[in-house]
């Protein structure tokens, strides 16, 4: 048995998930579209580096999400995911998650994106555990902030880290498709870059982690 630990965006599905979640939810509440507005100041901060992503990302769902009830949100996430599974994955990694599933792996999904979602994700394709990052509410209405650190970067290893801690001995393979994955990668046993930029590729190439594969 191994520990297998899996990037969600890029890596299992095609592309970013929270944009397309957003968007979504929008397209069925027209009336929040001038909600977008307002994550406006936020890009920009962003763009002059003046915030990190986790501050943009919670901007966005603040501004376009927050106030909106639990019910709703769950509501459209069994939708959305129902969507995602339906084409918006790589074939060949939903063939990977199952290899590992049958060699008896324990899987986990570990993605930067929010817990709007991922655990559902994560359920649907079998994966044991979830570690995702966290969105506050205030009682029953989102809140939209962040509570938890965003699980992305440095952050991941730490992830990584804790896990390899509650599975001792256990040896680690990860898969990831970015220049932001790498950090953990490089604690990992076997680390997998898949779906890679040719910037990310260099990256990866200077810390000794090589292209495993492009899944379609």
């Amino acid at each position: 048995m191994r520990l297998v630990v899996f990037d969600l965006d890029g890596t299992i599905t095609r592309s970013d998930t929270l944009l397309p979640y957003v968007a979504g939810y929008l397209a069925r509440t027209p009336w929040r579209l001038l909600r977008l507005l307002g994550v406006v100041p936020a890009l920009l901060l962003y763009l002059l580096r003046r915030i990190d992503r986790g501050e943009l990302k919670a901007a966005l769902m603040r501004r376009t999400l927050g106030g909106e009830s639990r019910a709703a949100l769950d509501a459209w996430g069994v939708r959305f995911v129902e969507r995602l599974l339906s084409g918006g994955v790589r074939r060949q990694a939903l063939s990977a998650i199952e290899a590992h599933r049958r060699a008896g792996d324990l899987l986990v999904l570990m993605s930067a994106s929010p817990d709007l979602y991922v655990p559902a994700i994560g359920r649907a394709l079998g994966f044991s555990e979830s570690v995702c990052t966290g969105v506050r509410w205030d009682g029953d209405r989102l809140n939209g902030d962040l509570a938890t650190p965003n699980r992305r970067g440095e952050e991941k290893s730490r992830c990584l880290e804790v896990l390899k801690r509650e599975h001792p001995g256990l040896p680690t393979l990860a898969y990831g498709n970015s220049s932001s994955d790498l950090p953990h990668l490089r604690l990992a046993d076997e680390p997998r870059l898949v779906n890679a930029s040719i910037g990310a590729r260099r990256k990866a190439a200077r810390a000794g982690i090589t292209l495993y594969a492009h899944w379609h």
